[in-house]
């Protein structure tokens, strides 16, 4: 057994857990937080990515032991008293169809739009569709969705 202690959307947690127990679990299990989808267990659905210490990471993957005294961020923890950019724009620009994908898709969105805005690097159509190879969206077809992170992008 682990105690893992992070910092969850602002809020301290500290939960004991077993040793081999994946971050999205812990999200999900443990603290109820199912905004975090699990989509594939192998890190190749991008529908776990939450923000660990400032980057984006699919949660699937990490031990959420080995995260502990760090700080985490769901989609729930984005929206502070009003939705985030990312999730309006997503909204406006009907960058969502069944929605299993959308949570992921926004955290991807944010931390790139951070990332090159951190750089000074433009944010290009052609950048944004490279960005999100790892994540998979069946129903949408991508479109909508590079264009409500461009959308954002410009209200962030």
């Amino acid at each position: 057994m682990a105690n893992v202690k992070l910092t969850v959307n602002g809020r301290a947690v500290s939960r004991d857990v077993p040793d081999t127990t994946l971050l999205s679990e812990f999200l999900r299990e443990m603290l109820r937080l199912t905004g975090t989808h699990v989509g594939c267990d192998t890190s190749q659905c991008g529908a776990c990515v939450v923000h660990v210490n400032g980057k984006a990471m699919k949660s699937c993957t990490v031990l959420a032991a080995a995260i502990s005294g760090g700080e985490v961020t769901t989609v729930e923890g984005l929206a502070n008293g009003s939705l985030h950019p990312m999730q309006t724009a997503f909204n406006d620009n009907h960058g969502l169809q069944c929605g299993f994908c959308t949570p992921g898709m926004i955290m991807t969105g944010v931390d790139m739009v951070n990332r090159y805005k951190a750089a000074g690097r433009e944010l290009t159509e052609e950048a944004i569709r490279h960005e999100l190879e790892g994540n998979i969206c069946r129903c949408t077809g991508y479109h909508n969705i590079v264009k409500s992170i461009q959308d954002a992008a410009a209200k962030m």
